[in-house]
């Protein structure tokens, strides 16, 4: 559903505000979408999984058993954290797959979703209102 002329000019109003008031965090926050989240939580997965990897031969090394197994649970956790943050990492310019959504859903169950949630905000909006003009 699309905002109302009054609710994008309010919209307008407090994005211009923030940038007047504090530019470098309304720019940080211009550049923290999805994609950048994912991305970093990729780079963070491939760390552990060199880490993970250090840990295993450090166990062979040391002919300790425990910190190999210890290494190679880090190693499977990173891969399985990489390969699923990989999977759901929009390509830029893309949106997702039109009838389903990230968490598997079908787009009627989230739609239906999104739309209740969208009523509540839009009621809470509209006692907010009618409190103000009271």
């Amino acid at each position: 559903m699309p905002l109302s002329e009054h609710e994008q000019r309010m919209l307008e109003q407090m994005e211009r505000a923030l940038y007047a008031e504090d530019p470098k965090f309304a720019t940080a926050l211009e550049g923290s979408g999805m994609r950048t989240y994912t991305r970093r939580r990729v780079y963070q997965a491939v760390a552990g999984f060199l880490v993970g990897i250090a840990l295993l031969m450090a166990g062979m090394v040391a002919q300790q058993i425990w910190i190999s197994v210890v290494g190679f649970l880090v190693m499977l956790g990173c891969a399985v954290l990489a390969v699923t943050g990989w999977r759901k990492a929009p390509k830029p310019g893309e949106q997702a797959a039109p009838g389903t959504a990230p968490g598997g859903q079908t787009a009627r169950r989230q739609g239906k979703q999104r739309r209740s949630m969208m009523n509540r905000i839009e009621q809470r909006w509209q006692r907010r209102r009618d409190e103000e003009g009271r």
